[in-house]
């Protein structure tokens, strides 16, 4: 071995422990820095350990104890009584059941009384005898409400059935038995405002809004010189109303007047303001104050169809011959209502040839109408009496010479037939100057909520 290759094996000898040593040095570098991490890392233990070891503990033998003697006063033997008697009497309460249920199309007194837990007989057989309660044995009509609390053994405590909306009868036990009595209630009245939408017909829509039939025949008859409900109908017309909801501890008793309303046919808009005069009786304006009102109905049934108008020469169907059909016919089915259609006197009710059961009315000016057909009377017609505009007098039906239900119904001006579908029908006065700041105001208001429901989406207010 020259001397060159023993330099050079010495060289790498040494170059190989620097860097062992330099990797020992590095190890025991970072083995240092692991036990400073670990070390800072427990001071957080060694803090809590050394809380709890320097905590004094909780000597209980020193605490000093004291006995404490009070004297209880009893209560009387009256007292105990009075308090027995109540504890008793809230007792009995709790015990006590309340129904509530309606009168249904099969059912009688017993199953009434059975259904709302009453099983003591003296109930029952007051209920049936007493000349206050037996009305109500006389008049199980489907739907009337009804509310019994008994006690727990089924005796009758209080017992509530509903004759009209606003009027019922209230049977209690007392200390002498039991007692009824006739009650009217007091009911809240507050507007409702809904909106509904035209498909097919008018009542489809207030069906499907929720809106009662009442309250579609108000709107009808209130526009009725305006839009014909039968022909006149798009799909798509709309009408928004407020009427009245007369309320008994927050539920809905019943329906009362329409006090606005707003219809939509065929893109014309027609708006209506309802305004109680003096004489109380609601009226419909305009919002500017012009009448709705026609001195006479253009038709006195309610939703009905013209069969047969009115013609010089018509081929009568039962006579088998041309001759003047002087008034027309009105088809619709047996029992349907008739309305007078204006304020008259009642000139004649009976019976009278081809026209069977008739009416003749005499009102103002010159004018008369016949109501022909007629199944029957309204109760206590005569002649003689005074009828309203829009007052039941009769029902549809077929007497005389008809080959169907339906009513014929004659136009007279000064003795001459006059076309009733065609005959111009004069409006009433416009509102009382003195009521005009009045129906202005009212006017206003409901005005400002039809334009509510007309620019929103909501399909009803209650």
């Amino acid at each position: 071995m020259d001397i060159n290759e023993l330099s050079h094996n010495n060289s790498n000898q040494t170059s190989i422990l620097a860097q062992n040593s330099d990797n020992a040095e590095r190890k025991l570098e970072r083995k240092f820095k692991l036990r400073w991490v670990l070390a800072i890392s427990c001071l957080p233990l060694f803090g809590i350990y050394a809380a709890f070891g320097i905590v004094p503990q909780t000597l209980t033998g020193s605490i000093q104890t004291e006995t404490v003697l009070e004297e209880l006063v009893l209560p009387s033997a009256h007292e105990a009584a009075i308090n027995n008697q109540l504890e008793g009497s809230v007792e009995t309460t709790k015990q006590n059941f309340w129904y509530k249920d309606y009168v249904r199309r099969d059912d009688t007194l017993q199953s009434l009384v059975s259904r709302l837990n009453i099983r003591n007989r003296e109930a029952y057989d007051f209920i049936r005898n007493d000349q206050t309660a037996n009305e109500i044995a006389r008049s199980l009509i489907p739907g009337k409400r009804v509310e019994a609390e008994t006690d727990i053994e089924g005796n009758l405590v209080s017992f509530e059935y509903q004759l009209t909306s606003e009027q019922y009868i209230n049977i209690k036990k007392t200390a002498d038995g039991y007692q009824a009595e006739k009650l009217v209630r007091q009911l809240e009245v507050r507007p409702i405002l809904k909106s509904a939408k035209i498909h097919s017909s008018l009542f489809g829509a207030t069906d499907a809004a929720n809106i009662p039939d009442s309250i579609a025949i108000q709107v009808a008859d209130i526009f009725e010189s305006e839009i014909d409900f039968h022909t006149d109908l798009r799909s798509g017309d709309h009408f928004n109303v407020i009427y009245e909801g007369n309320y008994h501890q927050g539920e809905l008793v019943k329906s009362g007047e329409v006090l606005a309303a707003e219809f939509v046919n065929n893109g014309k808009t027609f708006r209506a303001i309802g305004f109680r005069g003096n004489d109380g009786k609601m009226q419909y304006f305009t919002p500017e104050g012009k009448s709705l009102h026609k001195s006479f109905l253009r038709s006195p049934l309610e939703f009905t169809r013209v069969s047969s108008g009115f013609s010089v020469a018509r081929y009568h169907p039962v006579l088998q011959k041309v001759r003047a059909h002087k008034g027309v016919d009105m088809a619709a089915p047996t029992g349907t209502r008739v309305k007078a259609s204006g304020d008259a006197v009642v000139d004649f009710v009976g019976r009278k040839g081809g026209y069977g059961n008739v009416i003749v009315l005499k009102h103002n000016n010159g004018v008369s109408t016949l109501y022909g057909h007629l199944s029957r009377f309204a109760e206590g017609l005569r002649r003689g009496i005074k009828v309203s505009q829009g007052e039941i007098i009769g029902f549809v039906g077929m007497t005389g010479v008809a080959t169907g239900p339906h009513l014929h119904y004659e136009f007279l001006l000064n003795g001459q037939h006059r076309d009733p579908m065609k005959v111009a029908l004069p409006k009433a006065n416009s509102i009382d100057a003195n009521n005009k700041a009045a129906f202005d105001s009212v006017s206003n208001q409901l005005s400002s909520q039809l334009r509510l429901l007309g620019t929103s989406n909501i399909a009803a207010l209650e």
